[in-house]
């Protein structure tokens, strides 16, 4: 058979007749699957295929010679005759996107109007085309996506639940709803782990944020912040219950129940209209956080199960940044809370001088650092002041923070000197980096180790208003007298704790009754965006000024010096000197010889009286005869006794050897070694500390009640 010769293209069309060419063109015309309409040079209808006159509700033959004005007299469509005519007059083809409904049509939609000149063989403008498609799928499909990108941009700027909740309120109402209400479990908004939520139970809830398109969000029936309970069976705790998302009318009997057991929210439901309802529990690692609330009543259209697909994909990534911040803020509260366990509560009440000071953690997530601060009484009514600060951050460096406070109240009871003490604390400090060092941590030999430390450490005697203070590495004291003047304590430096075998210098100065001593951390004065002799100044000028009371001075410095929340852990102490008065003190020099201990025992014996003691006569004559005689017996010469009366009754007897007393059960026969035994009986508390000229023996006892 032989193959069919296929004329050319050119020939083939050549066989058409003009007339059936034609008539072939408006066939195509008539059933293109748009809506199509061609308008003469006066922008009066010429033609329209079928798809236009379903579109516009009317015949072809009604429409005839009208404009789009006297065809749709109403918005958008009445703007539609400038648009021929400018289409007419420039040759432009322009496009429209608009929302609406036909009269031909069933429901409102999104639609794409093209505007086409039409030009006759000369090129000249003869009349226009109307073109329109239906862009509603693509339309929601932008906005879902614009919606969902919103939401990216938006929701988690912070790891604070509340804001994070405000964020999704803010999305859901700029892109879908006209109010939202985020309610999380009480559970959860109390930083506890989330519970279940049965259907049959009663659900604890608390309104984290709410946002309306209406302002003042006249919708709400409860300030952000408050407490309520879902009622069982209602249809929030069923969503709850079962973890997925709803959609309603108002109607609905469900709902409807739930929103008349309360009469604010039925009434306000009715005075704004809400129509449309969705309601879609925020669930985060198979856990249920809390419920979103997304209500239309502006929006005339109700909720779609796009809408709903849309707001469940919005609220399933809130509510991962949710449950972040709420495991963010549980973790850093767990970890504060074990740093300030570690932290002493309240300023101890201390004769010698008044005591107050702030802790501030960091803004800079769960790090926390490992800066403390401590008063500690000691004997002879002296008071030792320790500022410090661990290298590094984190639950490491807090239990450094513990271990060395420890030990600085450890050693601050054996009454070492400042400097010794800050030798004794780098020695540990040496060894807690050998035991939790490189080595320990299976890191190669010769890493350097992390564990470090700087201090300052001050004693201060009420009875000389003498100070004496040492630092390892740490911000110097800023002293304000109470003459007015300010200045840094010129100290020197010393270095970190943790390098090992360098000395520490101590310098010791007087201080005026009334006094303003200012401890510190690194973190108040230096900040990445200044110099720390700017913090410094900062700091001088917010204590320069009348005298406050010392919390208020704590306030007014921590407002003055830091210009933006702290990257660093601060610690502050401020402590007011006082001075024991000349009648609260009794100082007597005795020979080193036995007849002075009947003489110290009148004395003594003699000034309890005087101060109104007389019931401590028998016990404090017991401690002056055994303290003066170990002196003359295992000390020498200087011998002092010295009776101070504060809020205890205090002896101390002083000798010229360095000698530590050590006490012991004397057997059946021996002659002595019962003298610390009997004062150690005796008194509440006892100890020694070594001095400059040999050592310091001292007992306290407590005063009776009606003396204290």
């Amino acid at each position: 058979m032989d193959d069919e010769i296929v004329p050319p293209l050119g020939e083939r069309h050549d066989r058409l007749v003009p007339s059936e060419a034609a008539e072939l063109w408006n066939s195509a015309l008539a059933q293109l699957p748009v809506p199509v309409a061609v308008y003469d040079h006066e922008a009066r209808l010429v033609g329209a295929n079928e798809r236009m006159t379903r579109l516009l509700g009317r015949g072809e033959e009604e429409m005839l010679g009208l404009t789009p004005r006297e065809i749709l007299p109403y918005p958008p469509y009445d703007e539609y005759d400038d648009i021929h005519r400018h289409v007419l007059r420039t040759g432009e083809v322009v496009s429209r996107e608009s929302y609406g409904r036909p009269p031909g049509h069933p429901e409102e939609r999104y639609w794409s109007v093209i505007f086409s000149p039409v030009a006759d063989e000369t090129g000249g403008v003869r009349g226009t085309s109307t073109t329109v498609f239906d862009v509603t799928d693509q339309h929601w499909a932008r906005r879902r996506l614009a919606v969902l990108n919103d939401a990216a941009e938006r929701i988690g700027s912070t790891l604070d639940v509340v804001r994070t909740a405000e964020e999704l309120a803010e999305v859901a109402v700029d892109g879908l709803a006209d109010f939202a209400a985020i309610d999380l479990l009480e559970s959860v908004a109390r930083g506890d782990e989330p519970e279940p939520v049965p259907y049959d139970e009663p659900a604890e809830f608390r309104r984290a944020a709410h946002r309306s398109v209406l302002e003042g969000c006249p919708e709400a029936v409860m300030a952000q912040g408050e407490s309520g309970v879902y009622p069982a069976c209602s249809a929030p705790v069923q969503a709850l219950a079962t973890g997925r998302a709803t959609k309603h009318r108002p109607d609905d009997p469900l709902l409807w129940e739930w929103v008349r057991a309360c009469a604010p929210r039925a009434a306000r439901a009715a005075q704004v209209g809400i129509h449309s309802v969705m309601l879609l529990p925020l669930r985060a690692r198979g856990a249920t956080l809390g419920l979103a609330h997304f209500l239309r009543h502006r929006t005339s259209e109700p909720f779609t199960e796009d809408d709903l697909l849309l707001a469940e994909e919005i609220v399933a990534r809130a509510a991962v940044t949710i449950d972040n911040a709420r495991r963010y803020t549980h973790e850093r509260s767990t970890a504060l809370t074990l740093q300030r366990s570690l932290l002493p509560e309240r300023p101890p009440g201390l004769p010698a001088m008044e005591v107050a000071y702030r802790y501030l953690p960091s803004s800079s997530g769960l790090h926390i650092g490992g800066d403390w601060f401590d008063a500690i009484p000691l004997s002879g009514a002296r008071v030792a002041l320790v500022v410090g600060d661990v290298v590094g951050h984190g639950v490491q460096a807090s239990a450094t923070m513990g271990r060395l406070r420890v030990a600085v109240r450890t050693l601050a009871d054996v009454d070492l000197p400042p400097d010794e003490l800050l030798t004794r604390l780098d020695d540990l400090v040496v060894r807690l980096d050998r035991e939790e060092g490189p080595d320990a941590r299976g890191q190669p030999e010769g890493t350097m180790g992390e564990v470090g430390a700087t201090c300052l450490y001050a004693v201060y005697d009420p009875v000389t208003r003498r100070c004496s203070m040492a630092r390892a590495g740490h911000p110097p004291p800023v002293l304000a007298d109470a003459e007015g003047g300010v200045r840094l304590v010129d100290l020197p430096p010393g270095p970190p704790l943790g390098l090992g075998g360098l000395p520490f210098e101590a310098v010791e100065i007087e201080l005026a009754e009334g006094s303003l001593l200012a401890l510190y951390t690194d973190g108040l004065i230096e900040t990445a965006d200044r110099d720390i002799e700017v913090g410094l100044g900062l700091l001088r000028r917010a204590l320069d000024g009348p005298a406050r009371s010392l919390e208020e001075t704590c306030d007014n410095v921590l407002d003055a010096v830091l210009t933006q929340r702290p990257a660093d852990d601060i610690a502050l102490v401020l402590a007011r000197t006082a001075t024991l008065a000349a009648d609260q003190v009794r100082t007597w020099r005795l020979p080193s010889e036995p007849l002075a201990v009947p003489e110290a025992r009148r004395a003594a014996a003699r000034q309890l009286v005087a101060w109104g003691l007389e019931e401590m006569v028998p016990a404090t004559e017991l401690i002056v005869s055994e303290l003066v005689t170990n002196a003359i017996r295992y000390g020498g010469a200087p011998i002092q006794v010295r009776l101070i009366r504060d809020d205890a009754l205090i002896c101390e007897v002083s000798d010229g050897s360095s000698a530590a007393p050590h006490l012991r059960r004397a057997r059946v026969f021996d002659e002595g070694g019962r003298g610390l035994l009997l004062v150690a009986q005796v008194a509440d508390r006892w100890g020694s500390r070594q001095t400059s000229m040999g050592k310091i023996i001292w007992a306290e006892q407590l005063l009776p009640p009606g003396d204290a």
